[in-house]
């Protein structure tokens, strides 16, 4: 087609096409809409944050109340513990070693408190679970990529820490018996 025919065909197109329905009164309708207000998301998530940053500070008021008469806290030099580790390449973070080393402050003031039969329980559990995260650690120094031995080391880790928190809780209920 020459540019001539072009502009003839164009020519001849219509200027105005009419839509099929009349739009107006739904463009009128969306005009009027009230606008949505963008301050109540924020303030609700505002609201939100207050009220997640109480809760988690009053359960932590209440967990760190309840410990904190415990009495005097004394560490023996026989019952030294090696370091928590895993593997050549890994380490337990702060808050379990804080956690370990407080737990570990307190058994010898707690074991006295127990019968010797019970103590003698204890170190033999506490004994299993050393050797075991020994040979565990020794194990993954070979074998660093093994996920079950790691998986299984970091449950004996939460073990030893449940034994030494229950050595604790223990003897804190025996002492607070009034019923007897």
């Amino acid at each position: 087609m020459n540019d001539d025919k072009l502009m003839k065909a164009a020519g001849q197109l219509s200027t105005e096409i009419s839509p099929e329905r009349d739009l107006w009164p739904d463009i009128a309708a969306e005009i009027e809409k009230p606008a949505r207000r963008r301050w109540t998301p924020m303030l609700a998530q505002a609201a939100a944050v207050v009220l997640l940053i109480g809760a988690s500070s009053t359960v932590t008021y209440m967990v760190t109340s309840k410990d904190g008469g415990s009495g005097p806290v004394i560490a023996s030099p026989d019952m030294v513990f090696e370091q928590a580790s895993f593997g050549n390449r890994y380490s337990l973070g702060p808050g379990f070693q804080d956690a370990r080393n407080s737990l570990v402050a307190e058994l010898d003031f707690e074991l006295q408190r127990l019968s010797p039969e019970s103590q003698e329980d204890i170190a033999i559990n506490l004994k299993l679970i050393h050797d075991a995260i020994f040979d565990m650690n020794n194990a993954l120094e070979e074998d660093p990529e093994n996920l079950l031995l790691q998986e299984r080391l970091l449950r004996t880790y939460r073990e030893e820490l449940a034994l030494l928190r229950k050595v604790s809780g223990l003897t804190r209920n025996i002492m607070m018996r009034n019923d007897i």
